[in-house]
């Protein structure tokens, strides 16, 4: 057969799908006379702070990224077992949800410390720098954190890119989960089609006429979910994530957060 740009997607898609019609964990993509493994990316990702200049400094992102399905569910169980671990050695109710609110900050750091393997990432907003036309309503500043979420998000990976731990062309879906909080379902299909016009599709500015490619090349599917952090370990673990970032940040601390932290500072 013939070797095209066709063939070689139409392979990736035909060894990659599960017959189960479940996400895929992962297929090959045979590109010139080699077999490359696909992989796909697992994002967890939560919030700290308040997006309100006159109240709050800062704004935070914080977060945990998986590159196999294998490597979140052994996290899973890790951070579960973390979680146990407090409750046996505290007071805390059996049906509390161990988020950064509820906790000491002696336990939040122990949390914290369990996810050090892992790569972890924070958004550092510092709002006082921020346009203040921004801040004039809810659409504009919804939009403005999708953007720094983004960004944010693309200095990581391009991070891992540098780190040798993946490479571009072989990312074939990312898989993001936020926290729901009190997002509306509409923010939910915003943030979906901001991600993808960055990593899947690319992005165009129309003022200078420049066409900048996405970094993955064969990214296939872009999913993002909102996530209730009772029912998901690693939302939870990225809430502590945020909220120590925060912490730091509003402490002139954060050159204390290095260990498997990439930070994006904005503006």
């Amino acid at each position: 057969m013939l070797y095209t740009r066709a063939t070689e997607l139409t392979f990736k898609r035909t060894v990659s799908t599960s017959a189960t019609g479940k996400p895929p964990q992962g297929g090959f993509l045979f590109c010139q006379e080699r077999f490359v493994y696909l992989m796909n990316i697992f994002v967890y990702s939560d919030e700290s702070g308040v997006f309100d200049y006159l109240h709050n400094n800062y704004f935070v992102f914080g977060g945990i990224i998986f590159l196999s399905r294998n490597e979140k569910d052994i996290a899973t169980r890790k951070y579960l077992n973390a979680e146990r671990t407090l409750r046996r050695n505290r007071s805390y109710d059996k049906c509390q949800e161990l988020k950064a609110v509820y906790l000491s900050n002696a336990d939040k750091g122990k949390l914290f410390r369990s996810s050090a393997q892992y790569q972890r990432f924070g958004i550092i907003i510092n709002q006082n720098k921020v346009h203040k036309q921004i801040f004039s309503n809810k659409k504009d500043k919804q939009r403005y954190l999708d953007f720094a979420y983004k960004i944010g998000l693309k200095n990581v990976f391009e991070h891992l890119i540098r780190q040798k731990q993946i490479k571009p062309d072989e990312i074939e879906n990312l898989y993001v989960n936020v926290d729901e909080h009190t997002t509306a379902t509409n923010g939910l299909y915003e943030l979906q089609e901001s991600l993808e016009q960055e990593f899947k599709n690319g992005t165009y500015n129309w003022n200078y006429n420049v066409y900048f490619p996405p970094i993955f090349t064969n990214l296939n599917r872009v999913s993002v979910s909102f996530c209730n952090s009772e029912h998901m370990p690693l939302i939870r673990a990225a809430d502590i994530i945020a909220n120590r970032l925060y912490y730091l940040a509003c402490n002139n601390q954060l050159a204390l957060a290095r260990q498997n932290l990439c930070l994006k500072y904005l503006p």
